[in-house]
């Protein structure tokens, strides 16, 4: 069993599964001085006992990097994963420039399409001869020798964008869930590299650029992974692109607040922290391992 945490942190992004494994993973940082402690404590609670915790940086934006500094100073970031580049800002930030150190030193692991690491996506004793598991995380995107990809990495590095050198990660769990995250990847730019990204079935899929009308993912990206759930970011109601993916089934995170997936074999218990919220797409199996339960959704073998 694993557990998947999308975090209700406002207009920016922030996750973490907690895996079956002795892995530990949290995707993006959002924090406030509102919600940095409540957070911080609950990610240093649910990932006490595993061994292995990394940490994936989408991309530099401010707020997928937030008071990153913060975070590090509460659990110390010892595995850093981002995508290689040279992003610099005009306004320098205390999480950009945490990002910036992590990313230059020697915790960082530079994530590329199909690339491969102990604990990541393979299994195997270590130095000390423990075998910490999978984490179950395959990196579908980006491919560093994409010429479209490269143009993007030097916006970044002249300081100017930042969006589309978003990784695209890939969680699967063995005869379960598969879940997706796109970073705040832009239409235009998804359209352009649409035949360079191989998609396959996902029953979670979080929608990119929280769900702006901007991010809005290709029909042939839709069709390929035929989601079961798509999960709509903070985006406010002036941007927020809800008449998108026509006939899916979607969880609205400025509705449901923070959203947990308990997912099992063939199974995956949905609960939103807002008690008032629900949706009718869930099947209910009563599930309690967490306050408000608002249904199950059965994927049967992966």
């Amino acid at each position: 069993m694993s557990i998947i945490k999308s975090l209700s942190v406002g207009d920016g992004d922030m996750f973490y599964i907690k895996h079956g494994s002795s892995n530990f993973t949290i995707i993006d940082c959002c924090l406030t001085n509102d919600n940095k402690s409540t957070i911080a404590s609950e990610i240093k609670t649910e990932r006490k006992e595993k061994s292995i915790t990394r940490f994936i940086s989408t991309h530099p934006d401010e707020d997928h990097i937030q008071q990153l500094d913060y975070l590090d100073d509460e659990i110390g970031i010892l595995n850093f994963y981002c995508v290689k580049n040279k992003a610099i800002k005009d306004k320098i930030t205390p999480g950009f420039t945490r990002y910036s150190n992590l990313r230059d030193s020697d915790k960082a692991f530079f994530l590329s399409k199909g690339c491969s690491r102990k604990w990541m996506n393979q299994s195997g004793a270590g130095d000390n001869g423990v075998d910490h598991g999978c984490a179950g995380i395959n990196i579908l995107w980006p491919d560093t020798d994409n010429e479209h990809f490269k143009a993007e990495l030097q916006k970044a590095a002249e300081g100017t964008a930042f969006n589309n050198i978003s990784c695209i990660v890939k969680y699967s769990l063995e005869g379960g869930v598969t879940a997706v995250w796109m970073g705040d990847l832009e239409t235009d730019f998804m359209d352009t590299i649409v035949d360079d990204v191989v998609l396959s079935k996902t029953h979670i899929l979080f929608a990119p650029h929280h769900g702006r009308k901007s991010g809005r993912i290709p029909q042939k990206w839709i069709t390929a992974m035929d989601p079961d759930i798509i999960v709509m970011g903070e985006a406010n109601a002036n941007n927020s692109d809800y008449a998108a993916y026509p006939g899916r089934n979607k969880i609205r995170q400025n509705s449901a607040w923070d959203i947990t997936f308990e997912c099992e074999g063939g199974k995956v218990h949905c609960y939103s922290s807002n008690p008032n919220y629900s949706v009718d797409f869930l099947d209910d199996e009563g599930a309690s391992t967490f306050d408000n339960y608002i249904g199950t959704l059965n994927i049967g073998s992966a």
